[in-house]
């Protein structure tokens, strides 16, 4: 049965109006996107054939300030996709008390179908296609599943062209630095991830120097948390990928499976380690789980054996909402997507705030400010969860969704 992620974002929201007691009329705003763009998107092949190509962009809410979020470029690209996921990234800023509302935006195509030349054309008509409702005072895209800081510069260059030749490095984020991109953008995800890891070990007397941890997801944030963790004196017991996964019960130095991915190409193989499949990974036996691939990986079936004390959830949504009741029933604490993932959105919004300064930060200022505003966060969040005796997520989505409402009312929408 396949989840809607559409539906488990709203039953998210709505279990969060309810304990608020939220606004009905604010509740009615919040349920759906103001905006949703379609476009289908004619590129030309290099054997001189064209593909039409549909794409997406949804605006959740600009009551805090301009929309924001990936574009992802994937053959399971829904409209219902987009919304929730543009639902979450309000919700993200919101918990962050980042000045956006939520955006999102996707391509259906598997970019691994496509030559390198056809990837920039696709790029550049998709961006030329949801040009009238982007740019730095509406619409801030940057780079989601399959897509890259080169295709953030394309995009960027190719908005500027659209604007009449105006360069416009404040239209994208996650770009080359070269080109107005932020010091330390690649690896905040996973920064920001193991910050509230480690926050939240705190609370639960979890020692990080020798605890051991399970990583679902070895891509940008996957890779960048294990390192940080491991840095910290986690034991990274086992990794998965799409394509297969490895334990060692001895722990995994995650710059050398880097090293060895890059040499091989995948991570099946790695030295002194023994095969694993994904399932078996999220019911291992370990102190941290980090989920950093993506939705729905958690669910009703499998929650009853997850076996972590703390799970933190790097990617989107890969925690069902039946899930995430098993879980807390049985004690396992959970820090949510719009939290723990937040590190990316902070560090494309200081992006943000350099170009249009035009002025830019040194790696340590942008890292210490991060620090300071995940910190914070959690705190709020932990806080609300405490006042009112609910999850992490129920927490998170109510420090989100009381900002808003402020935001709403201060605005007169109501």
């Amino acid at each position: 049965m396949e989840v809607n992620p559409l539906a488990v974002a709203q039953q998210q929201l709505d279990m969060a109006a309810e304990k608020l007691q939220l606004d009905p009329k604010i509740h009615a705003i919040l349920r759906e996107p103001m905006r949703v763009m379609e476009v289908n998107v004619p590129v030309k092949m290099d054997d001189g054939t064209v593909r039409v190509f549909k794409g997406y962009r949804s605006q959740h809410n600009d009551a805090i300030g301009p929309a924001k979020g990936g574009i992802r470029f994937h053959p399971d690209v829904t409209m219902d996709e987009v919304k929730a996921l543009s639902m979450w990234m309000t919700f993200k800023c919101g918990v962050l008390g980042l000045p956006y509302g939520g955006g999102k935006g996707g391509v259906v195509v598997d970019p691994k179908t496509l030559s390198q030349a056809e990837l920039e054309r696709l790029s550049r008509a998709y961006i030329a296609a949801i040009a009238p409702i982007v740019g730095p005072e509406k619409d801030i895209p940057a780079p989601d599943v399959n897509t890259n800081s080169q295709i953030m510069a394309w995009m960027m260059d190719e908005f500027s062209k659209v604007k009449g030749g105006v360069t416009s490095p404040g239209v994208v984020t996650g770009k080359p630095i070269i080109v107005g991109g932020s010091l330390g953008r690649t690896e905040a995800t996973g920064r920001g991830c193991a910050i509230i890891i480690r926050e939240a070990a705190k609370r639960l007397g979890i020692k990080l120097q020798g605890a051991t941890a399970a990583v679902q997801g070895f891509g940008n944030v996957g890779s960048a948390t294990a390192q940080f963790l491991a840095q910290a004196g986690v034991k990274i017991i086992a990794v998965t990928k799409s394509d297969g996964g490895i334990v060692k019960h001895d722990g995994i130095d995650p710059d050398a499976l880097l090293e060895f991915r890059k040499k091989t190409g995948n991570i099946k193989g790695f030295p002194g380690s023994s095969p694993i499949s994904n399932a078996e990974l999220l019911t291992l036996d370990c102190d941290i789980l980090v989920l950093a691939a993506l939705e729905n990986q958690i669910t009703k079936e499998n929650a009853g054996q997850v076996r972590a004390r703390l799970i933190a959830e790097g990617a989107n949504g890969p925690t069902t909402p039946e899930a995430d009741a098993i879980l807390a029933q049985r004690g396992i604490t959970l820090a949510p997507d719009i939290l723990v993932n937040a590190g990316g959105v902070t560090v494309s919004y200081f992006e943000w705030v350099q170009n249009l300064m035009n002025y830019y930060w040194t790696a340590e200022e942008v890292n210490s400010r991060l620090e300071r505003k995940m910190v914070e966060a959690f705190e709020a969040v932990y806080e609300m969860s405490q006042k009112y005796q609910v999850t992490l997520r129920m927490a998170a989505y109510m420090v989100s969704i009381a900002r808003l409402a402020e935001a709403i009312k201060a605005r007169g929408w109501v």
